[in-house]
């Protein structure tokens, strides 16, 4: 008997790590996915590319993305840089760190949904890897929003508070990402958010509930439960917005929309919590 429950006891360890070697590959997979930051390929070995399971760590991914950026805004708070100086060096490391990826896509998708004169041109425009002119529109209003938000922040948050709120921000805009991606089928059969597979129905439940704990754990000792619920609004918000034009207009999702949804997210949350805090 003794003996037994030994067995069940070890049984039980081994499954607990493994679930942890698990998590701690599919965290590695999306921060790899999400950014330009380098992985090591042991977290890859015997991979077959797919993001289905890998997609309930995109939240965390994000908060490991963003740290850096995080990082240098508490310390330019710290000094008392000037605000829209802090905010433009926080967003410009950001977007090292993520080589513009969703940056691009919200300029694909805006190009292509806006310029589009039905789903087919709308698709071929997306995959013109050229600027036009509402990608143009959209990426200005993504910075100077971001921006303009983020140094507003600054000037009511500690440093310290600041940095957890850009965490917190990255947290909710990737759990965004999840939700939009797992709402719509593919656009597009040969793309490339088909290529990596649909999230399992698991995994956004995961990455959902993840998220909104790890927005609410960073966000609530720095702001006011008011403050965490408008950004949950808003992430709400805009995800369902864009979801209802991206299908009217191309009829699913593609990896440009996946991208700006985390752009729209971020740029929501951002002003909700400019306005709240």
């Amino acid at each position: 008997m003794r003996g037994n429950r030994r067995l069940r006891r070890r049984s039980q360890e081994g499954a607990l790590a493994l679930a942890i070697r698990d998590f701690i590959d599919d965290t590695a997979r999306s921060v790899a996915f999400l950014s330009r930051v380098p992985v090591p390929q042991r977290h890859f070995t015997g991979h077959d590319g797919r993001l289905s399971r890998a997609v309930r760590a995109f939240p965390l991914a994000g908060v490991l993305i963003t740290l850096p950026a995080a990082a240098l805004a508490a310390v330019l708070s710290a000094i008392h840089a000037p605000p829209a100086l802090l905010a433009f060096a926080t967003l410009a490391l950001q977007v090292l760190v993520t080589g513009a990826l969703h940056e691009d896509g919200l300029s694909d998708s805006a190009d292509g949904i806006g310029g589009g004169r039905d789903r087919d041109s709308a698709l071929a425009i997306m995959k013109d890897s050229r600027v036009g002119s509402y990608g143009a529109v959209a990426l200005i209003l993504s910075f100077g929003l971001r921006a303009s938000a983020i140094a507003t922040l600054a000037t009511v948050l500690t440093p310290s508070g600041l940095g957890m709120a850009l965490l917190a921000v990255a947290a909710a805009s990737r759990t965004a990402m999840v939700w939009h991606w797992s709402l719509l089928p593919p656009a597009r059969r040969d793309g490339v958010a088909a290529s990596v597979g649909e999230p399992d129905g698991s995994a956004t439940t995961f990455a959902l509930a993840s998220g909104i704990a790890i927005a609410a754990l960073l966000l609530l000792p720095h702001g006011t439960v008011f403050a965490l619920l408008l950004a949950l609004a808003a992430a709400v918000a805009a995800v369902l917005v864009f979801n209802r034009i991206a299908g009217r207009k191309i009829g699913g999702h593609t990896g440009d929309t996946i991208g700006a949804t985390q752009q729209l997210a971020e740029m929501s949350v951002l002003f909700a919590l400019a306005l709240a805090l």
